[in-house]
């Protein structure tokens, strides 16, 4: 069953405009990763044990971030005073990240909302949804930085669902392709031409 849409969530809105990046590179991406339907499979199982605990996997990864500056600094003002009421915004289409990452298929309205994610921490979008007055970029460097540590510690919330070792396994490693296929598709605005 799917959450409610939080305010700002645009996933599937005409408005949109399609993503850039065409089927045929997502399938390139796809194999570069070693995404596989197997790996489809895997996510639908992990949302299953994921989709009860998603206020918990926020609280691990917002007190990540709220325990380093450097990132913090990407929801505070431009002197670094953080910004309760935009990290409050962003949590639930974080939430909802987690399900659209196990549950959507990964077509054309998908490429279209991951460009849109992506762009909106460019100069392009940054702020906008939310009507805020932060920092006007989030380092490409982060982002990709973080591929780590939203993979990391996803493995303990995974594993608490009663499956196997194997299936552990299975399903971390098909969150690790995605993860990491996401973070490519949303390098695409910091470097359009490089893509």
């Amino acid at each position: 069953m799917s959450t409610p849409a939080p305010p700002g969530y645009q996933y599937g809105d005409a408005g949109l405009p399609p993503s850039p990046v065409t089927q045929q590179d997502l399938e390139k991406l796809k194999a570069s990763v070693l995404f596989s339907e197997a790996d489809e499979t895997a996510l639908h199982q992990a949302w299953d044990v994921l989709k009860e605990q998603v206020e918990d996997i926020l609280d691990v990864w917002y007190g990540f971030v709220g325990s380093h500056e450097h990132l913090v600094a990407y929801f505070s003002t431009p002197e670094g005073q953080p910004i309760q009421a935009y990290l409050a915004s962003v949590r639930p289409r974080f939430g909802k990240w987690i399900e659209d990452t196990c549950m959507r298929p990964y077509d054309a309205t998908w490429l279209a909302y991951q460009e849109e994610i992506a762009v909106r921490h460019t100069p392009a979008k940054k702020n906008q949804t939310d009507h805020v007055h932060s920092v006007p970029l989030v380092s490409l460097r982060y982002l990709v930085a973080f591929i780590y540590p939203i993979t990391a510690t996803i493995r303990p919330f995974l594993a608490a669902g009663g499956h196997s070792e194997e299936q552990v396994d299975a399903m971390h490693q098909a969150w690790f392709k995605s993860v990491t296929l996401q973070v490519a598709l949303w390098t695409h605005p910091y470097a359009p031409h490089a893509w």
